[in-house]
This record gives C-alpha cells, sequence and structure tokens, in this order.
C-alpha cells in the first residue's frame, strides 16, 4: 500500500491561506476610528477647495467609521456641510448608509 501525502499537505496549505486571507481582511477592518486622521481634509472642508490625495486616502481608510462620526455632535455639523459633500463627491466616496 502507497502513501500519498500530497492530499493532506495540500488541504493544511488551503487551510492556512483561508486563514492569512481573513487575518488580513479582519485587520483592514479592523483599523481604528481616529478622526484626527482626517486632518489633511481640514483645509477643504472650510473653504471647499479640492481635497488632497492624502486626505481622499485617508478617508477612504476611515470609511468605516463615518456612521460613528455622524452621531457624534462634534463632527455632524462638519459631516452634513456642503463643503464635505464635495469631498466625497472628489475622492469618489460612497455615501454611506448609516
Amino acid at each position: 500500500m502507497k502513501f500519498s501525502c500530497s492530499k493532506p499537505v495540500l488541504l493544511i496549505f488551503a487551510i492556512l491561506l483561508l486563514l492569512i486571507v481573513a487575518q488580513e481582511n479582519r485587520v483592514a477592518a479592523g483599523q481604528p476610528c481616529d478622526p484626527m486622521q482626517l486632518i489633511p481634509c481640514e483645509e477643504a472642508i472650510h473653504n471647499g477647495s479640492k481635497p488632497p490625495d492624502t486626505c481622499c486616502t485617508r478617508l477612504n481608510q476611515q470609511q468605516h467609521c463615518v456612521c460613528q462620526y455622524m452621531k457624534n455632535p462634534n463632527f455632524k455639523s462638519f459631516l452634513d456641510s456642503p463643503n464635505a459633500k464635495k469631498i466625497a463627491t472628489d475622492c469618489h466616496f460612497p455615501k454611506p448608509n448609516c
């Protein structure tokens, strides 16, 4: 009887690959919500100028936090402003369903 170890090795490899992918997704979604990361957007929010690339990058990184920010009265007025809507359009940021 010949023993083949290729199937168990492939199965273990597939399981490890799935665990690695799941861990990467959890880390990406688990980035802490830090409104200070949106400082590059400050000038665009105040005067309606075109947001810099760093603003758009950080906004997309904080996408999972926007609904949380909307519940905070200190941030809600800024996020509801016409300039914030312009930033969302310029950065191709999808409107959140809160």
